[in-house]
């Protein structure tokens, strides 16, 4: 008595293709492109030399009624006709109007170090100021 085994282990077999895309490669693929691209942009953006472009613009009202910290090429800070270099922070927190307007503008030597405004800036940043402005001469076209 011998019994039959059928083919195929009584499986029947598809003739057609797979319905369905295995899609778990791509995934892999896309996520290593995103860490290359996460990796790569931030070193794209250091080294490129910039020259600023000289404009034309209409000067500034020159009225009294706006708070100015003026910053000289020694890098010394006033605050209107008042210096306040040694104490920039402190003046600038302390004073009443600046706290109320929340409004600064800054005058600045062009030979000034780019440190000395930054401190400046930083400074009126952590007196509470809103609108910080910078006041430049205005490029005479002849």
């Amino acid at each position: 008595m011998g019994m039959g085994v059928a083919a195929g282990g009584g499986r029947r077999r598809r003739l057609g293709g797979m319905n369905e895309i295995n899609v778990t490669p791509l995934i892999d693929v896309m996520l290593v492109l995103l860490v290359i691209f996460m990796v790569t942009a931030p070193l794209l953006t250091t080294g490129v030399h910039v020259d600023l472009p000289k404009v034309k613009s209409a000067p500034m009202q020159t009225d009294d009624s706006k708070l100015l910290v003026i910053v000289t090429s020694d890098e010394h800070v006033y605050l209107g006709k008042d210096e306040i270099t040694g104490a920039v922070d402190d003046r600038l927190k302390n004073n009443a109007r600046l706290q109320t307007e929340k409004e600064l503008y800054i005058q600045a030597d062009e030979n000034v170090k780019y440190g000395a405004v930054l401190r400046v800036m930083a400074a009126a940043r952590g007196a509470g100021v809103e609108k910080l402005g910078m006041v430049t001469d205005p490029l005479v076209v002849k």
